[in-house]
């Protein structure tokens, strides 16, 4: 069946948003790295290498956090755009939208640098990461009620499931914010609560079919 020129441009739109995330994404990730010590400014405190990881070890430890956290969420816009076959302009304003969020979710992690990790600065991060989940799970919600948006292989029950396994990361999020307020290393372990959550969601998932 040809494609009319309407679907030829909600298409190739998909494939225009995916390279726009695809970039902020990589340069978010980019930019992460640079808020590793500078090697110039605290030369004079290190004698060595060993020195540099031993006194510094809690800013690469919040540095790769960070990394680790951005890496997922774009896993996940990957997985979920991967299952659309086209976009239209409410889904890329939301998908923009969760852009956005991602971009704020990195000033959050420059101000808590710059300005101190108290508990707003967690509490500012851990709201923008929330954030970007929610705006990846509205616009895949949007999607499967636009059901022209979704990959044709892909059924009704199978979107569901996959809205559902998209939970876990906003949920993530917001489960650590009350830990912003328990001091920082408490706060950063409570990221790790993601594996467990996941998990959770990927159990519910299998156990649905079986249930119906």
């Amino acid at each position: 069946m040809l494609m009319t020129i309407a679907e030829k441009r909600s298409t190739l739109q998909l494939s225009r948003l995916e390279r726009l995330m695809d970039v902020v994404f990589a340069l978010v990730i980019w930019r992460l790295f640079t808020f590793l010590p500078d090697l110039k400014t605290g030369a004079d405190n290190w004698g060595s290498v060993a020195d540099l990881l031993i006194q510094e070890w809690d800013s690469f430890f919040f540095v790769l956090l960070a990394v680790i956290i951005v890496i997922i969420y774009w896993s996940q816009n990957n997985s979920l755009l991967g299952n659309l076959k086209s976009t239209n302009a409410v889904h890329t304003a939301i998908s923009i939208f969760q852009l956005i969020f991602v971009l704020i979710f990195l000033y959050a992690i420059n101000a808590g640098i710059h300005l101190g990790s108290g508990s707003d600065s967690r509490l500012f991060e851990s709201i923008t990461a929330m954030l970007v989940g929610v705006f990846a799970w509205i616009a895949w919600y949007y999607a499967m009620q636009k059901a022209h948006l979704l990959d044709p292989e892909l059924s009704q029950e199978e979107a569901e499931l996959i809205a559902q396994r998209n939970l876990a990361e906003p949920i993530t999020a917001a489960m650590t914010i009350p830990f912003a307020f328990a001091g920082p290393y408490v706060w950063e372990l409570s990221w790790f609560l993601y594996p467990f959550i996941k998990r959770y969601f990927s159990k519910a998932n299998k156990q649905q079919p079986a249930e119906n």
